[in-house]
């Protein structure tokens, strides 16, 4: 069954059709998920309401554009929300740090496992704004809109992310050469 054919389907809640979009998709929303969230279980959590989500509002997508980006602005949105309705971003007061004041080099000998890790170990605020700049590609000025802050604060927060990611993997490197010596 084509793609088309397969979107077509679910629009008329037909529940085997929901079940192959489901299969076909849900591991590459679940990295989304992941990305945003906590930790495993919430990324779970996140991707079972992303799809609850994506089967309600099937019926808004016109067939324009991606499909997949479609999902992806779906599932971002879902885990964004829970964070909204927790208050994370509501009491952000904090100077503006440049944009591209802190930089992380030389990653190259960092596992790729430890890096997602220690992202996910970021505060929420931080952790969010990191992946959608830096991951996903978004700019400040729809960070802002997306998780209702300013402008500002979107910046700030990406910089002491940085700063926390490079503190953590200068941090990392010292145990490591000192285990060599």
């Amino acid at each position: 069954m084509s793609l088309d054919q397969l979107i077509d389907n679910c629009k008329i809640n037909d529940t085997k059709a929901q079940g192959e979009l489901y299969t076909l998709f849900s591991s590459k929303l679940f990295s989304v998920c992941l990305k945003y969230s906590r930790n495993y279980a919430e990324a779970e959590d996140n991707l079972q309401d992303a799809f609850v989500t994506i089967f309600k509002k099937i019926g808004q997508y016109k067939n324009k554009g991606s499909f997949e980006g479609w999902l992806k602005r779906i599932t971002i949105n879902t885990a964004l929300q829970c964070y909204r309705t927790q208050g994370v971003f509501d009491i952000v007061n904090e100077n503006l740090i440049e944009d591209e004041a802190v930089t992380i080099e030389d990653e190259n000998n960092i596992s790729l496992d430890y890096l997602l890790q220690i992202i996910q170990e970021l505060p929420d605020r931080y952790r969010l704004v990191f992946n959608l700049y830096v991951l996903d590609g978004y700019s400040h000025q729809d960070i802002a809109e997306m998780l209702k802050i300013a402008t500002g604060t979107s910046k700030s927060n990406l910089a002491r992310a940085r700063q926390t990611l490079k503190d953590k993997i200068t941090d990392y490197k010292t145990r490591l050469n000192s285990q060599t010596l």
